[in-house]
């Protein structure tokens, strides 16, 4: 029983034996280091102004969202609690005792 498994065991770590083709056969061609034989870009005349135009548009808005005006319900909501017991006469502010 045990010896079976041993077998079994031994035949599963050894490698298993590859077949490999052999041959000539044709010559790969070695990279050139150059993507659909392109040997150099050349900038052309709108990719300044597309590059200025959307850094400048990222930036403007960033500044926008950074000092937009805060438009929240809770805001508003805590604004109109305020005046409202301000007009009850309710103290908002505790008096601190020691």
């Amino acid at each position: 029983m045990f010896a079976r498994a041993f077998a079994r065991s031994a035949r599963l770590t050894r490698p298993a034996m590859l077949r490999r083709g052999g041959g000539g056969g044709m010559p790969i061609n070695e990279p050139g280091g150059v993507l659909f034989n392109d040997k150099g870009a050349a900038k052309e005349g709108w990719e300044d102004l597309y590059y200025w135009g959307m850094g400048g548009g990222f930036a403007l808005m960033t500044v926008a969202l950074i000092y937009k005006p805060d438009s929240s319900v809770m805001t508003w909501a805590k604004k109109e609690a305020e005046k409202s017991l301000k007009e009850k006469g309710v103290q908002l502010e505790y008096p601190k005792t020691n």
